[in-house]
């Protein structure tokens, strides 16, 4: 089968025939739809805390076929999914809804349930909440936006350039400001922030009282150290997610969050925004977009 290589960091993927991957109780799935994250370009850069052995197949969302026909969607254990097969845990294929193509199924999975799990049991959003979120054109960002309004809070979206203010507003956000521009005296109840470095630090200031920064990802930069006074003095809070290690830790939780997505989605109440298609030979295009952030939603490779 194909699949595309990543033999060192920050070296080219290069597409080359592999063996079909070894199933070993797992389910083999054939690859339609794999989407990018922003961890891929981070595991490709060498700065993903928890950094793969090279060479290695990257590519933790995909959605395919099973060897039935059967329509199918999955999260990959961090690996695997830039290729035309990958063998997956069972518990994580979850059924592809009628309605759903595979570019939609392959963004769908990581980024809701990175959006939904924080929003709904890390955070008390309720209607009329103030959430604010970073990256909000983004894969997460997007998701986000449209689960916050489910939970009829007040969205406020933050983004890096003027031309992604429109689609934040048509997904629900209420207002949308790029970086330089976002107000100090926001008030937010909830700041949901995969970007970090300098923009994390200027959070706590944009909360309300008991309001809460959940840190998701650094796509900026590292988290500076932030002292416990400063939490304490202003009567906020600070929490991390991390969807691979809650998998790990607590699958019955994230199955739960999965079936409560997959009812809004039926509903229509949720749809994933799929920025870009490109085939598997345009890869190196595919990453581009999502490092240069210049996409919007998730970009996706049709093996």
């Amino acid at each position: 089968m194909r699949a595309a290589l990543l033999d060192e960091v920050d070296g080219p993927f290069e597409i080359r025939d592999v063996p079909e991957p070894v199933v070993d109780g797992k389910v083999l799935v054939r690859v339609r739809a794999a989407g990018i994250n922003f961890a891929d370009v981070l595991v490709r850069r060498g700065r993903y805390p928890q950094m793969p052995e090279l060479p290695a197949i990257l590519g933790s969302e995909i959605a395919g076929e099973l060897e039935d026909g059967t329509r199918v969607m999955a999260i990959t254990s961090g690996a695997g999914g830039y290729a035309e097969k990958v063998a997956v845990d069972r518990a994580q294929v979850v059924p592809l809804p009628d309605h759903a193509s595979f570019a939609e199924g392959a963004s769908f999975l990581l980024t809701f349930l990175t959006a939904h799990i924080p929003l709904t049991r890390q955070a008390r959003v309720r209607p009329g909440s103030v959430v604010l979120v970073y990256a909000a054109a983004g894969g997460v960002g997007s998701a986000a936006i449209q689960v916050a309004r489910t939970l009829g809070a007040r969205v406020i979206a933050a983004v890096g350039s003027a031309e992604k203010l429109d689609v934040c507003r048509s997904l629900g956000a209420e207002e949308a400001f790029v970086y330089d521009e976002l107000p100090e005296d926001i008030g937010a109840d909830v700041v949901l922030d995969p970007v970090g470095g300098d923009l994390f630090a200027s959070s706590f200031a944009r909360l309300r009282p008991l309001g809460t920064v959940i840190a998701i990802g650094s796509a900026a930069g590292a988290w500076p150290q932030i002292e416990p006074a400063r939490l304490v003095g202003r009567n906020v809070g600070l929490a991390g997610f991390y969807l691979g290690r809650l998998l790990r830790l607590d699958p019955e939780l994230v199955g739960e969050a999965v079936g409560e997505l997959l009812g809004l989605w039926h509903t229509g109440a949720l749809k994933p925004l799929v920025g870009a298609e490109l085939p598997l030979e345009e890869i190196e295009q595919a990453h581009a977009l999502v490092e240069s952030r210049q996409s919007v939603g998730k970009v996706v490779l049709l093996p």
